[in-house]
This record gives structure tokens, C-alpha cells and sequence, in this order.
């Protein structure tokens, strides 16, 4: 069995790009495998013995969208969306179809994605992610210390933390925040460092995969956040270790603007499907 995939990246943040149509069209004996996608994901994303990447985007027809995705961590776990991956697929379709408005559903509702910029397979897309929705500062316990943050939803669940700047061992602390009861879900953890009223930095903690060079919700989180607390006005550019995307907000709306690349094109070598 052979499993076609385009591999994209946005800011650091990669993601495989697999087609159903595609899929179903070449290879009808692969069925049994595909069922189970948290297995095969898992398989797919690992950087040693797979393609590698922070997660798969599986694509699908949508009767009132160009394409619904369903995001799969790279641990199998799935997600609601990524602002990244979306970007990812929204380049994939303009490629693919010569589209330059796209709608995509999502996990968290329909997503417009706009070409803003192109240069061979090098795209920059805004996208609208909706409302988002703050919650009060929340104290997380960690041990005898205390944390406070910023609950953020983007569709999905964040917990912004705001910070002078980052300590060695800020993964050991988002690892016990991701996972403290006060998140029933789990939650994707950003730190925050302030640079200027329209210039943050930032690093993620993502569920399903750990550190990330970037995140698309995450960075809409964090500016969000900075806004709503006054330390930052809108439009906020958030700074990661992949790059730096721009944030605006309207009202309630948030809207992202970053960079997607297409980085191959190949086929994943599916030799024992029984084991999925």
C-alpha cells in the first residue's frame, strides 16, 4: 500500500497533507488501514522511522466548503484546528485548484483563508479565525508554586502565561500546566514575553506533540491576551523561534496572517496495513 502526501510547513510548524480522494481512487484495498488514523498518524509523523512531521491534516469533500479537514496530533490524539495546518491546506487547494479564497472546514467551524502573497511554493494567506473568547485569570498549582495565566479559546483550548523572559526549563513547566486538573481537556500553553505594544514573543507547548516552532491559534491566543490586558494593541506581530505571524483583531474577530510553504511531495511505503 502506498499512502500518497504533500508535506507542508508554517513557521517551523509541519504538517502532511494526505488527500482522501486521492487515496481512495489509487489504492481501494487500503481501507482497513485507513480506519484507524491515530495509529497510521502516529506512524506517519514519527521523525525517525516515518516522513515526520507535528501532525497529519486528512482531507475530505464538504458539501459547503472546498475541503474538511480533520487534524491528528502526531501522538494520534486529535484537535480541533491549527491556524499552521490550516494555512498548510489552504496552500495546498490554491496549488491544486488555482483557488484564492478558500473555505475550509475545520474541527472549530468554517475558516476563509485569502491569498495575501505568492512566489512559487511559498504562499501567505489571512485567515478568519473567529471569535475568540477570554476567560478570567486562572491560578494552575504546580507543586508548592503557583502559575497565573489567561485562558484563551480559539476553537481550541490555550492558557497564555505572560513572562520577562523564558527559563531554561520552561517545557518542564508547561508539561505540568498542560496536564493540572483545572483543564479537562488538556490546554496548549503559550509564554509570552512583551517587546513593544504591537510586538510579542512567544513559545508553545502544544497537546499531542509538545514544543513546537509555532502555532497559529497559539498566536492569535497570545495577542489576544496581550490586548485584552493592555500590554499590546492590535494589530500584534508574534514572534517565534519558526518566524513571525501578524494578529489583528475586530470587534471580537481575530484575524491571521502568516506564511505556508509546500516543502515535497512523495509516497509513504504502507507494507504491513494488518498492524493498524
Amino acid at each position: 500500500m502506498v499512502i500518497p502526501f504533500v508535506k507542508a510547513s508554517a513557521c517551523g510548524n509541519d504538517f502532511l497533507l494526505i488527500d482522501s480522494l486521492v487515496i481512495n481512487s489509487s489504492i481501494a484495498e487500503g481501507a482497513q488501514a485507513l480506519s484507524n488514523l491515530a495509529a497510521l498518524t502516529r506512524r506517519l509523523c514519527d521523525r525517525h522511522e516515518g516522513v515526520g512531521a507535528d501532525g497529519v491534516e486528512w482531507m475530505y469533500p464538504h458539501s459547503a466548503a472546498d475541503v474538511e479537514i480533520r487534524l491528528i496530533n502526531a501522538d494520534g490524539s486529535e484537535a480541533e484546528i491549527s491556524g499552521n495546518g490550516t494555512r498548510c491546506v489552504a496552500a495546498y487547494v490554491c496549488a491544486e485548484r488555482g483557488i484564492e479564497k478558500i473555505k475550509i472546514q475545520t474541527g472549530a467551524g468554517l475558516k476563509t483563508c485569502t491569498l495575501t502573497a505568492r512566489s512559487e511554493s511559498d504562499y501567505e494567506f489571512e485567515v478568519e479565525m473567529g471569535e475568540a473568547a477570554l476567560g478570567a485569570e486562572l491560578a494552575v498549582r504546580l507543586g508548592a508554586s503557583e502559575v497565573r495565566g489567561i485562558p484563551v479559546s480559539m476553537g481550541n483550548p490555550h492558557y497564555v502565561v505572560f513572562v520577562k523572559e523564558f527559563a531554561e526549563n520552561w517545557q518542564e513547566e508547561a508539561a505540568q500546566i498542560q496536564t493540572s486538573s483545572e483543564f479537562e481537556h488538556g490546554v496548549n500553553v503559550e509564554l509570552v514575553a512583551i517587546d513593544g505594544k504591537h510586538d510579542v514573543r512567544a513559545r508553545f507547548f502544544e497537546r499531542g506533540v509538545g514544543e513546537t516552532q509555532s502555532s497559529g491559534t497559539g498566536s492569535c491566543a497570545s495577542a489576544v491576551a496581550a490586548i485584552a490586558t493592555g500590554k499590546a494593541e492590535s494589530p500584534v506581530r508574534v514572534h517565534t523561534l519558526g518566524g513571525t505571524q501578524m494578529v489583528r483583531r475586530v470587534g471580537n474577530v481575530v484575524f491571521l496572517r502568516g506564511p505556508a510553504r509546500l516543502v515535497c511531495r512523495g509516497e509513504f511505503f504502507l507494507s504491513q496495513p494488518a498492524e493498524f
